[in-house]
């Protein structure tokens, strides 16, 4: 009996391990609330509101497996190749102080990049993971810095096209393509790079900093917005009270996350 118990609960503990840092962190998170609204209004006798949930989550059953297909590719693939076990890096509580000078060194390389009318796409995890996004690109893991962001970039070098992941104070990967935003909702002089930039914020709570390659405009994409034209103080305020603000709470199980 503790055999099989233990062995149960390893296998969901390494099954924890494997999803962290993808979407399907917030999806099991809103399931487990429906669950446990279910088990309390069975306990409270409220039967027509059990009937609801009842068959909510009877539609999550079938619908979760079709929005998690990458995720269950991927875990059917490393189990295929024996290699069930999380990758070995850590995610921790990044400090106030990394986090500002991740910021001033994003500000600096972007003023770069808008100046030399270099196109770039740089997005920002937040709350909502993306690792899934990341995974389709040339991984990193590097600190960040104006030099290597602004390096990135340079046309005809092998990752300049698609966008830069940040995570924490940490560059995750580089080359990565994301969705793109539906065409009615951008105007009609930006291009894929405003687009891509603009859909990744639409499937998550990230923030997208894209430079104009004609123009050298600087734009922000939130929430499936665009701002425009920000200046470099524009630019520094609106980091600090969105991703400073964001990364300064404490730890969650569920947020730690890194790509595999």
């Amino acid at each position: 009996m503790v055999l099989d118990v233990s062995l149960v609960a390893y296998l969901f503990y390494r099954l924890f391990l494997l999803i962290r840092g993808t979407r399907a962190v917030p999806l099991l998170n809103g399931l487990f609330i429906l669950a446990s609204g279910y088990l309390a209004a069975s306990f409270l006798r409220l039967h027509t509101v059990r009937f609801l949930l009842d068959k909510i989550l009877i539609g999550a059953a079938v619908a979760i497996p079709v929005i998690l297909q990458p995720e269950l590719r991927r875990a059917l693939e490393h189990l295929g190749r024996g290699s069930f076990l999380p990758s070995n890096r850590t995610s921790s509580e990044e400090a106030e102080e990394e986090i500002l000078a991740a910021i001033d060194q994003v500000v600096r390389a972007v003023e770069v990049l808008g100046r030399a009318k270099t196109g770039a796409l740089i997005v920002l995890e937040r709350e909502t993971p993306i690792g899934e996004f990341i995974d389709t690109g040339v991984q990193l893991d590097a600190r960040i810095s104006a030099q290597l962001l602004t390096n990135l970039f340079v046309e005809n070098t092998p990752l300049h096209d698609g966008a830069v992941i940040l995570r924490g104070a940490r560059v995750a990967a580089a080359s990565c393509w994301l969705p793109l935003a539906e065409a009615r909702v951008v105007a009609q002089e930006l291009g894929s790079r405003h687009r891509a930039g603009i859909g990744i914020t639409e499937q998550s709570d990230a923030l997208s900093i894209i430079v104009s390659e004609e123009t050298g405009m600087i734009s922000v994409a939130q929430g499936g917005r665009l701002q425009r034209p920000l200046d470099e103080k524009m630019l520094t305020d609106l980091l600090k009270a969105q991703w400073l603000r964001r990364k300064s709470r404490s730890n969650r199980f569920w947020h730690w996350g890194t790509s595999s």
